[in-house]
């Protein structure tokens, strides 16, 4: 495989080992092609989930991790796992960052970030009012922060992290 301009490209068949080469399947060009096993080889790219958690308080729950950015707030993320559905790693995530089950859980859409080449899944979830933050080794901290201050705290406009906390602050403001 090689990074042919912004994507991930096979220059070998994964299958068999021999060379591909480009064919023009229906609308897509160039796509890599398989002609011993007689099939094509699209790019790949990473899919990860995105959550912004909210409370019944109308806080977001939100994330600092020194490896990802010292001078932003993050949302919960990471990349599903071979068999789960956007989901359950949504859910998957969240708990593993956090500690916290969610008590609901809400698509919010799909969004390219082509800085890391993957395709991001955001969501909207609730945590329970229960809800106790235990962080796990890849968190510096976390806390919960009114909606109006977390849009603020994060990426700025454009973000994937951005995005959602509009689309909940619009959810609760009207």
């Amino acid at each position: 495989m090689t990074t042919a301009g912004t994507d991930m490209r096979f220059r070998f068949c994964p299958d068999c080992g021999a060379p591909l080469s480009e064919r023009d399947l229906g609308d897509d060009k160039n796509i890599p092609w398989c002609g011993v096993c007689g099939k094509p080889w699209f790019p790949l790219f990473a899919t990860c989930v995105i959550t912004l958690v909210h409370n019944s308080r109308g806080e977001v729950l939100l994330l600092h991790q020194d490896y990802i950015s010292t001078r932003y707030a993050n949302l919960v993320s990471g990349y599903m796992q071979p068999g789960e559905t956007a989901e359950i790693a949504a859910a998957r995530e969240v708990e593993e960052e956090t500690g916290i089950k969610i008590k609901s859980l809400r698509y919010a859409g799909t969004y390219w970030f082509g800085k890391k080449q993957m395709l991001m899944i955001g969501f909207i979830a609730e945590a329970g009012d229960d809800a106790h933050i235990a962080i796990s080794s890849e968190v510096d901290s976390a806390g919960w922060y009114p909606a109006a201050r977390a849009v603020a705290m994060v990426h700025p406009a454009g973000s994937v992290s951005h995005t959602l906390c509009d689309i909940y602050l619009g959810s609760i403001t009207g």
